[in-house]
């Protein structure tokens, strides 16, 4: 007995010692010949723009600065998630399951779901950019319809999973199936609806500040021209970090107040 604990109270020491090994040995193996030469000094003007970031950037006036299109992509993220949330609950009621009879409907709705998730929402700046043309517009379009596969699949989920004491109730004594709605099923699911798009905001936040890279506007637009210019991209990386963090802050005070 003895042995067998100190056996394993020092088991952890022999899985260490092999995950060192297999690093070591994944690092030797790698090919390093693609490295450029000029790699240090690329490195070094990253740490150096990000450290000495360009000031006059933040306001100038022009509409083209860091403050007014942290704005815009706040704004392409405010609008697409708005109305996908209202559009995901006709997605939500379909896709989720109620009764066995309706287990077709609830697998169309599913695989509609699962459709719209496939496409990344970077793709689908690219082909709206090809309908409307490159701006906001197209980031807005990008953000709501993928924004449905995501809270379409997380609404059904909360309806599949919530307690349908009350509409039963309201159906016992005469009730119609738009009142079970209206005044057990929307009330109750609500706030889990609420919480659910707040947690899809926090998300489409990042992913807006990249579709501006193909054209899609927001604040990925200037990132990409300014790639050269560091201290330029210094400022703009701290704007994203702080109005990253602003919002998760903000989202996570409101979805816990919302339980």
């Amino acid at each position: 007995m003895v042995k067998a604990s100190k056996n394993k109270k020092y088991g952890w020491i022999f899985w260490v010692v092999l995950i060192i090994a297999v690093y070591v040995w994944a690092i030797l193996g790698m090919n390093l010949s693609g490295i450029q030469s000029s790699a240090v000094e690329v490195t070094k003007s990253i740490f150096n723009g990000i450290c000495h970031p360009d000031w006059h950037y933040v306001y100038n006036g022009s509409g083209e600065d860091l403050v007014s299109l942290i704005i815009q992509t706040l704004a392409i993220v405010f609008l697409g998630t708005f109305v996908s949330a209202f559009l995901s609950v006709p997605f939500a009621f379909l896709a989720a399951r109620s009764s066995k009879h309706l287990q077709v409907r609830s697998k169309i709705g599913k695989f509609i779901l699962v459709f719209i998730r496939t496409f990344p929402e970077i793709v689908l700046a690219i082909m709206f950019i090809k309908a409307v043309g490159p701006g906001a517009f197209a980031g807005v379009l990008a953000v709501s319809i993928h924004s449905i596969g995501m809270l379409g699949k997380l609404f059904s989920e909360s309806l599949e999973n919530m307690d349908h004491g009350a509409e039963e109730a309201i159906l016992s004594v005469g009730g119609t199936k738009s009142d079970a709605l209206f005044l057990a099923t929307l009330p109750d699911i609500m706030p889990q609806f609420l919480s659910y798009t707040l947690y899809r905001f926090e998300i489409a936040v990042r992913s807006a500040s990249i579709l501006g890279m193909v054209g899609a506007g927001g604040i990925g637009t200037p990132l990409l021209f300014a790639i050269r210019t560091w201290s330029r991209v210094g400022i703009i990386l701290l704007g994203i970090v702080v109005t990253v963090t602003m919002i998760d802050w903000i989202s996570g005070t409101l979805r816990r107040k919302l339980g």
